[in-house]
């Protein structure tokens, strides 16, 4: 089903392109003429057939999942740095604190994931296409303020916060950030 609405999407944008780029121009000059070529009229169709497929397919998974989608999974960070949301490591000395690190993204989906995310406010239900590409966000975000807080030689993160920010359409910034530290025993 998820190929299918890759393919309905695909078809989406590029009928949503061809009309667009193409087709605007072509009336524009051909104003005097009202035929519409076969093409503006393939490209029309494949915008409305592309619309069609997603709503189908995303129709059909949620009527199989009963209105319950299964949540995707997204890697989680792998680092040898200890990263935590409070101030110390319990049972463990702060040595040495060594600075504030960050890691720091920005992610958007493609506009034929944007259409099915759109379908799915009209169904209802969760919008995986953002929670995969948010989960990916922060993945990356958290392996890059780890790769700082290795570079540095710490130990641990203590102090881990994220910040979420929409920076235009679908596309949303993550921050992470905490401070960086040595450990003694």
């Amino acid at each position: 089903m998820k190929a299918l609405r890759q393919i309905g999407s695909l078809t989406f944008v590029a009928g949503l392109f061809v009309s667009i780029f193409a087709g605007m121009p072509w009336a524009v000059v051909a104003a005097d003429d009202p035929v519409v070529p076969w093409w503006l009229r393939a490209a029309i169709f494949a915008l409305l057939g592309g619309i069609l497929v997603v709503l189908t397919t995303l129709a059909i998974e949620q009527r199989k999942a009963g209105g319950a989608v299964e949540p995707p999974e997204v890697a989680e960070a792998e680092t040898d740095i200890l990263l935590l949301n409070s101030d110390r490591v319990p049972g463990r000395e702060t040595r040495e604190i060594l600075g504030l690190v960050q890691g720091h993204t920005v992610f958007a989906i493609w506009l034929g994931k944007d259409l099915s995310a759109i379908v799915r406010l009209i169904l209802g239900g969760e919008l995986t296409e953002y929670t995969e590409m948010m989960g990916s966000a922060r993945t990356t975000a958290t392996n890059r303020m780890a790769s700082a807080a290795e570079s540095l030689g710490a130990d641990a993160v203590i102090n881990v916060r994220y910040m979420t920010t929409s920076v235009i359409g679908s596309a949303a910034e993550l921050l992470v950030y905490g401070t960086a530290v040595k450990l003694g025993e």
